[in-house]
């Protein structure tokens, strides 16, 4: 079977949806559609059950721009997001364009045609399909759905007990009267712990190194009290401005300030935990904003911690045993449940292979052009978000660039767009370079490079990406546009 669109959009999470959304209000005469692996919308916030799943950036700024996030919470849980996508797709007109079921496995383009072809894999019948598009967008995020990032623990084998990555969550896990020990230090563990206290026995922390944590509070009361003399609409978009603002004044302040900033982060969190609580647990090696910043809804963490219903340690493993895990200390954490929240495995693409004409492209060879294109690939999108700020500001200015660029391709009757590196502006940095991650230093080898200035250089500012993807011109020089072939 063979279908052919105008646009292919791979994917139906955040990113998806909200380039589906912006191709029917900007671009109403394309024809397109989008293939999504799994069964339902969603993506990220679809995929991951584990308890207290919610965003960690503020909703104002993490809604899209053109359907507001009228509530008042500030960090939504998982479901409230999924929902908000789901409406989202509706409220469109998205719903029926999604085939479901269909994983992205082969793209090649085809010089000849001027068209991609996407091989696709459906899980239900087990067929393989193939689909056309003049122009692809890739919405698949940057991780491996399929499995979270698991460290070779050694004895990891002995454990009696469950072992859990929250990446997979059991459903109907009963962890009620046991004994949990979460490994991690990253969001995901800062979100576990408050969630699952109250119904454990005892519930552990244990982290290698220590994270910043912020506590947030869970509730706008400014806009609340806004509401009450402002109309929704300008509260809506107050609220938004003033946290894009202070996010990029935060992000900002820490890189130009970093021990002024560091200081500031670890007195909250001395001040949150008081005076008892060994401080080293909350005192990292690194500055703030190498890596992403954790921020809990009102102090959660720290009040189970300061109330005795969770402890932590920081510490290395020295081995599992049948019972738990011994610490390098020598110290035993007894378990009966241990969750692994131990991070990401990078994958570009869905895990999409990408060839030209046959020929296999490697994607850590080649530039992102705005953040948005790939060099060297013709007619294909790539909507990649903020790492920094919250991740749908930056999916919404490349889905706005790209509406922009198919737009000029219509109107100068184009067929094909290519950018070109003509320069050699290609760096060793990889895009993503900006944090110290683990799973971003697992991944340097396979990210598409850092350009040594712009277009090709990633910004990671959303007042200069506005500028630059809103108003600067589509023809710029750096792209290379043809035609229809008459092949």
């Amino acid at each position: 079977m063979h279908e052919h669109y105008d646009v292919l959009i791979l994917g139906a999470g955040l990113s998806g949806i909200g380039m589906a959304c912006h191709l029917t209000r900007q671009c109403p005469d394309l024809n397109f559609a989008l293939l999504e692996r799994r069964q339902a919308i969603g993506g990220t916030w679809d995929l991951f059950r584990y308890p207290g799943i919610r965003s960690d950036s503020d909703m104002f700024s993490f809604g899209y721009e053109f359907r507001p996030w009228n509530e008042l919470k500030v960090l939504a849980d998982g479901p409230s997001i999924k929902h908000y996508i789901i409406d989202t797709a509706r409220a469109f007109g998205i719903e029926e364009r999604i085939r479901f079921g269909v994983e992205a496995r082969t793209t090649n383009w085809r010089s000849e045609h001027q068209h991609w072809a996407v091989t696709g894999y459906h899980s239900q019948s087990g067929d393989e399909r193939t689909y056309t598009c003049n122009y692809l967008v890739v919405c698949t995020g940057y991780y491996r759905y399929s499995a979270g990032y698991l460290p070779d623990f050694p004895g990891i084998e002995r454990f009696q007990g469950r072992c859990i990555h929250p990446q997979q969550w059991p459903e109907g896990l009963d962890y009620r009267g046991k004994q949990v020990v979460v490994i991690g230090s990253g969001a995901t563990a800062m979100t576990l712990v408050p969630a699952m206290a109250a119904d454990t026995a005892r519930i552990t922390l244990l982290q290698r190194s220590p994270s910043y944590v912020f506590a947030l509070p869970s509730y706008d009361a400014v806009s609340a009290a806004l509401l009450k003399v402002l109309p929704e609409k300008w509260v809506y978009q107050l609220a938004r401005q003033r946290n894009i603002l202070l996010q990029l004044a935060i992000y900002k302040g820490a890189r130009r300030f970093p021990s002024a900033t560091r200081r500031l982060l670890l007195r909250h969190a001395r001040k949150q935990l008081g005076k008892d609580f060994e401080p080293r647990h909350f005192t990292p090696r690194y500055n703030p904003w190498d890596q992403r910043i954790c921020p809990v809804p009102d102090g959660n963490l720290f009040k189970v911690l300061r109330a005795g219903q969770a402890s932590i340690e920081t510490d290395e493993i020295d081995t599992f045993t049948e019972t738990g895990v011994r610490l390098k200390s020598g110290k035993d954490l007894p378990a009966d449940i241990v969750i692994t929240a131990t991070g990401l495995q990078i994958e570009l693409m869905g895990g999409m292979a990408v060839s030209l004409d046959g020929h296999p492209c490697d994607l850590s060879e080649r530039l992102t052009y705005k953040g948005v294109l790939v060099e060297g690939l013709p007619n294909l999108g790539w909507i990649f978000g903020y790492t920094n700020a919250s991740w749908t500001l930056k999916a919404d200015l490349a889905a706005n660039y790209l509406c922009r660029l198919l737009n000029h391709m219509q109107l100068n009757n184009l067929q094909e767009f290519v950018p070109r590196d003509r320069e050699g502006s290609a760096t060793e940095r990889s895009v993503m370079d900006s944090l110290s991650s683990g799973y971003i230093r697992r991944a340097s080898g396979i990210l598409p490079r850092q350009g040594a200035r712009l277009p090709w250089r990633v910004l990671n500012d959303y007042g200069k990406d506005r500028s630059m993807l809103l108003n600067d011109p589509i023809d710029d020089g750096y792209l290379e546009f043809s035609p229809t072939s008459a092949g």
